[in-house]
């Protein structure tokens, strides 16, 4: 991890098929495209990939994750469930739909807990929106029984986990619909883009409308094409789906090179008790972006961190602190701090979120750190770091 590590002459020659032709948007100008079409490509081979019905490209995993929520008929006024270990897009996409993020505590697997979850349900809910973080899976088996128990809407965000697997089927394919991002610094990447998945043909069409300003995509005539909902602009550019292209089509070679590398070190770090390390529900189906693990209180964690960094170990990330990706620093939120004015109706319905209390998650995140899975690693370069971490933890 990153894709951008094993740029090449694949990601070239998709880039140059499009750029000969002169047609960077995805849709029309068939004629002059020389039958290059980049995105549906990677949809076709997303879809192949991980064994989904259908597949929509998008301008980011942002982008999908908002895609998706129309398509599944969330919005104004509905609660949607999310953790407070995640990226801030998830909470984002929520609030763009209008509607209402409800926080419920992680577990081990560094991901929503299903007894929290159920905890957390109103009648207002809508959602469950599990985020399988850090290349591996929430108990997503759990909380898909949960959901249809009560018949709430399962959306997955596997933004961060593209060729992950529980029981051998691609996470993105439990829910109604499941999100991945391509960004600069993802498993593989378009430099900027995302996708949305589903088995669902009325969601795949909601959403393959919704994301191109409600345009129905029926002939070949896009100025004679229907409206079919109202819509917005979240297309991908044919340039970042050919270099999707590429990434794609590397993927097993890169989870594989994930995989062996994260072997060799946590095994090293295994001869030390006083680390353990995140409850993985299907090792095997774990991408292997990051190794996360704990140590046995938050002091300690703070100083192992900053020991991994002042050593050269860089990469170690301790996520309690982050401003990104942990609930404690997003203040913007706390303080609902809107670019634009958010309507009173549905403002007096908004949390407290400066009063959210998560102490569970806390004690989980603050003992955690995630050490990133580098593809770029020579074998001496890993020697080296499984070398200088044995030495640290052996103080």
């Amino acid at each position: 991890m990153p894709g951008f590590e094993i740029f090449g002459d694949e990601e070239r020659k998709e880039v140059n098929d499009v750029l000969s032709t002169g047609v960077l948007f995805r849709y029309g100008f068939d004629a002059a495209r020389n039958g290059h079409w980049k995105a549906k490509t990677f949809e076709k081979e997303l879809c192949e990939r991980t064994g989904a019905g259908f597949a929509l490209l998008c301008s980011s995993g942002t982008a999908a994750l908002s895609v998706a929520m129309a398509a599944c008929g969330v919005g104004a006024g509905d609660e949607v469930i999310i953790p407070p270990f995640t990226f801030v897009a998830s909470f984002e996409a929520v609030l763009n739909a209008g509607a209402i993020p409800v926080f419920a505590e992680i577990d081990e697997t560094l991901c929503l807990d299903p007894e929290a979850v159920e905890k957390a349900i109103t009648p207002r809910t809508k959602a469950v929106m599990p985020v399988h973080m850090c290349g591996s899976m929430a108990q997503i088996d759990a909380l898909k029984e949960l959901c249809d128990r009560k018949g709430l809407v399962l959306l997955e965000d596997a933004c961060q986990s593209i060729g992950a697997t529980f029981g051998g089927k691609s996470l993105g394919r439990f829910g109604k619909a499941g999100c991945f991002s391509f960004d600069p610094v993802k498993t593989i990447t378009c430099g900027e883009g995302g996708g949305m998945i589903t088995d669902d043909r009325d969601c795949y069409v909601k959403a393959d409308a919704y994301a191109d300003h409600g345009h129905d995509h029926i002939g070949n005539d896009r100025g004679k094409e229907d409206h079919i909902v109202l819509g917005a602009n979240y297309r991908i550019s044919e340039l970042n789906a050919a270099v999707g292209v590429a990434q794609l089509r590397k993927l097993d070679h890169i989870l594989a090179v994930q995989r062996a590398n994260k072997n060799a070190i946590k095994s090293a770090m295994a001869e030390f008790t006083k680390i353990s390390f995140r409850h993985i529900p299907d090792p095997a189906g774990d991408s292997a972006t990051f190794l996360s693990f704990f140590l046995p209180d938050e002091a300690q964690t703070r100083q192992a961190a900053k020991d991994l960094a002042d050593a050269g170990v860089d990469g170690c990330f301790y996520w309690y602190a982050n401003n990104w990706h942990y609930i404690r620093q997003w203040h913007h939120l706390k303080k609902m701090v809107a670019a634009a004015r958010v309507p009173a109706s549905l403002a007096d319905n908004f949390p407290d979120y400066s009063t959210v209390d998560m102490p569970r998650s806390d004690t989980i995140m603050s003992r955690c750190i995630s050490m990133q899975i580098k593809l770029s690693w020579s074998p001496d370069q890993l020697a080296d770091r499984i070398e200088k971490i044995r030495t640290l933890f052996s103080k």
